[in-house]
């Protein structure tokens, strides 16, 4: 294998496992914000209990979080230089606008969302709770123009040393990859937490466990996911209409489309075969293609034979990766509105039949998630600043196969063992369920010196570092 090659796996595998605590994030924040305002609006405790179960869950995902993209940073440097230093001018200020605004947010109301509680105004933990949840979503903002102007390059010129210059910030952050992108993977991270809520409510349900508790989850994850749901297909339309009319290479392999047909057919499932350039096993639906593309019956579109062969991206992936994505938001489509129903009218919690396979959508936002992006980003090559920058061209000149296959060796081991055990405690913490709030702070929970531990004294028998609800 070449450097290339495995610094395009290497940044594929960490990304991947990035993406998705995100996804979780981003939704839990917002979840957390709507507990803590139903919570003061209504003094429910229910919604104490609920809220302080989730946090501990967004602490632990937001902590492997912020440590995996931080290690995506550093491969800028060591695997991806060339790309770094031309077009730093530009991805240098958004990833710093990222931090400026973004995570000062986060890491400034952080503290306060996990020790706060029963030691500020209940006003002011409410504002810690949105600042968060606007934090982590200005944090999916900056990120997401940084990979719009990517896989759009707009507001640009390049320089007599080859460096990409900003020329218009206002059209490389308000970009119209950027207007349909963002929204699109903003409604990602809510949907996947919609689930996440949902699916625990009816594990629960079916363990005959926290039946007040669980009515809630599944009547909000549920009710939440049946009206965003149809808001992201609205808008994966609209990023579909971004592909096809300026990507028109990618757009062609995600539909399999070898030649151009008029009218277009949509191809449903099908086995691509590059070498021969056909789709064997393929089963389309006739005038379907055009309809999708255009809004008509009987457009033309293009094919990958229109493109050189050194322009054409791969086809596998984003055939496939296109096709569980849509699966994945058809099947919580129905989960959404079917379960909703049964749920909004009280039928759903006696029917085991229909708990189950919302019990096990818990990992459908995330599948759907991974493969959207497998689909932007492999449907973007050979270019990594599409139609400017070649992929080929952005990898570091030094480096050697084996320094990146040992560094993919490390990173695949350090991150398998950190992101296993952290997943395995967040699912102890999942089983374990919520427990009622133990009461306000006193001198139990307060700490009797800087930087102690609350609860703990020397010569005291060491508390458990779990949060305290």
């Amino acid at each position: 294998m070449t450097a290339l090659l495995l610094s395009r796996l290497q940044f594929a595998f960490t990304v991947s496992f990035h993406i998705i605590f995100p996804a979780l994030t981003v939704g839990l924040a917002a979840w957390l914000a709507v507990l803590e305002g139903l919570r003061l609006a209504t003094g429910r405790p229910l919604y104490r209990v609920l809220f302080d179960f989730w946090l501990k869950i967004f602490a632990i995902s937001f902590g492997l979080g912020v440590v995996s993209g931080i290690v995506m940073s550093f491969e800028f440097g060591t695997n991806w230089s060339v790309l770094a230093a031309r077009t730093g001018p530009i991805q240098g200020p958004l990833l710093g606008y990222e931090s400026f605004t973004a995570f000062a947010l986060e890491a400034s109301f952080f503290g306060l969302l996990i020790f706060g509680r029963d030691r500020v105004p209940p006003w002011l933990y409410f504002l810690s709770c949105v600042m968060v949840c606007l934090g982590t979503s200005l944090s999916a903002f900056w990120i997401m123009v940084n990979n719009s102007w990517m896989q759009w390059p707009t507001g640009f010129r390049i320089d007599a040393q080859g460096l990409f210059v900003p020329t218009d910030w206002a059209a490389i952050v308000f970009s119209p990859a950027v207007l349909v992108r963002f929204p699109h993977m903003l409604l990602a991270s809510y949907v996947t937490g919609a689930f996440c809520v949902a699916a625990t409510g009816a594990w629960y349900m079916l363990q005959g466990r926290y039946a007040a508790e669980a009515r809630v989850m599944l009547r909000m994850g549920l009710g939440l996911a049946a009206v965003l749901v149809p808001a992201q297909m609205l808008f994966g339309h609209l990023t579909g209409d971004f592909v096809h009319d300026r990507q028109p290479a990618k757009f062609a392999a995600i539909e399999g489309r070898w030649h151009d047909e008029q009218p277009a057919s949509e191809i449903l499932f099908a086995i691509p075969d590059a070498k021969h350039q056909t789709d064997h096993f393929a089963l389309s639906v006739p005038y379907l293609g055009s309809l999708i593309a255009t809004m008509t019956l009987n457009s033309k579109e293009v094919g990958l034979s229109d493109f050189p062969q050194d322009q054409r991206p791969p086809v596998l992936i984003p055939f496939f990766a296109f096709r569980l994505m849509v699966g994945c938001g058809l099947l919580m489509l129905v989960l959404a509105w079917y379960g909703g129903l049964h749920a909004a009218t009280g039928r759903l919690f006696g029917r085991r039949w229909l708990l189950w396979p919302i019990a096990c959508s818990f990992p459908l936002g995330f599948i759907a998630t991974l493969m959207g992006w497998f689909t932007a980003e492999v449907g973007r090559q050979p270019w990594v600043v599409y139609g400017q920058l070649r992929t080929a061209e952005a990898v570091t000149p030094t480096l050697s196969p084996g320094l990146v296959t040992i560094s993919l060796a490390l990173f695949a081991a350090i991150y398998l063992l950190i992101f296993a055990a952290g997943t395995l405690y967040i699912y102890r913490m999942l089983r374990a369920g919520p427990v009622p709030g133990e009461g306000p702070a006193g001198p139990e929970t307060n700490p009797k010196r800087p930087l102690s531990v609350p609860g703990y004294s020397p010569g005291a028998e060491r508390p458990s570092m779990e949060l305290r609800s």
